[in-house]
């Protein structure tokens, strides 16, 4: 039995409470293929089922489950190229040049997904910056599905997934083929940490960051929100650091917090100071 429009909104606005994503009616097919998944794993027969356990139990892990299987995970190795020209080319160049004394040097991949994002960074850095191995480089990813997390953390992917992105020779040089796929090397691992984090909810005590890739997140979320959100990439940006966006996002208008720098077919973003 289908679940009632009521029901449906009931799930929209569970979903966007803790985790700030628009669920728009367009896409509930989305919401209800979603969530027969994990009321299979609960054991209920249906969502409508899966809908009355929500309401009578008090907030915990299985609403936490249901948050994290509307989480859009879309993510791939060097995924839309260009920010990784433009990191090469000209942002960490220029943070090589103003870190000369310190030595040290902190990314952020926010809502990393499975990893692959973090990780081609990591690749980027090693490949072209071999300078730094003698500096201080951590990339922090995070995410709201622990599940993306854990496989994060594994850096194992399969042939399909390393496919999407990694040519023949960075695939020999950073990976091992392991069973039927493969595992990122322990030295791009050891540049790399993932943890759980919502976004949108108070963060933790967090370090000031050189770069933040924040792409792909705010086509999901409400302006309101977006607002939020970039005020806390804000607070995290070093002073001459960049954020980077997904290529199909903007800067909300009534936001005057970030200078726009068009470079090598990809937006940075800078601190207005």
């Amino acid at each position: 039995m289908k679940c009632s429009e009521e029901e449906r909104e009931y799930l929209r606005k569970l979903v966007q409470t803790h985790s700030a994503n628009v669920i728009d009616s367009a896409r509930d097919y989305f919401l209800e293929s979603r969530l027969h998944g994990v009321a299979q794993q609960v054991g209920v027969r249906s969502i409508r089922d899966l809908i009355a356990l929500l309401r009578h139990r008090p907030e915990g892990n299985l609403h936490r489950m249901v948050v994290e299987a509307m989480t859009i995970n879309e993510t791939s190795f060097f995924r839309d190229g260009a920010p990784f020209a433009l990191m090469e080319r000209r942002l960490i160049p220029q943070l090589l040049q103003a870190r000369r004394s310190q030595r040290r040097l902190r990314f952020w991949s926010a809502a990393c997904a499975s990893g692959q994002e973090a990780y081609s960074l990591a690749i980027l850095l090693m490949k072209n910056f071999p300078e730094l191995a003698g500096w201080d480089v951590r990339i922090f990813g995070t995410d709201l599905s622990q599940a993306m997390i854990e496989r994060a953390r594994n850096g194992n992917y399969s042939s399909l997934e390393v496919a999407r992105g990694l040519t023949p020779e960075l695939l020999e040089r950073y990976t091992m083929h392991q069973g039927h796929g493969w595992t990122m090397l322990p030295e791009i691992r050891a540049l790399c940490s993932f943890v759980r984090l919502n976004l949108c909810a108070p963060m933790p005590l967090l370090p000031v960051f050189d770069g933040i890739l924040l792409r792909n997140v705010m086509l999901y979320i409400s302006n309101e929100d977006r607002v939020r959100l970039l005020r806390t990439m804000h607070r995290q940006l070093a002073s001459d650091g960049f954020l980077l966006l997904g290529s199909s996002e903007q800067l909300p208008e009534n936001l005057d917090l970030f200078d726009v720098h068009l470079q090598a077919g990809a937006c940075s973003y800078t601190l207005r100071l």
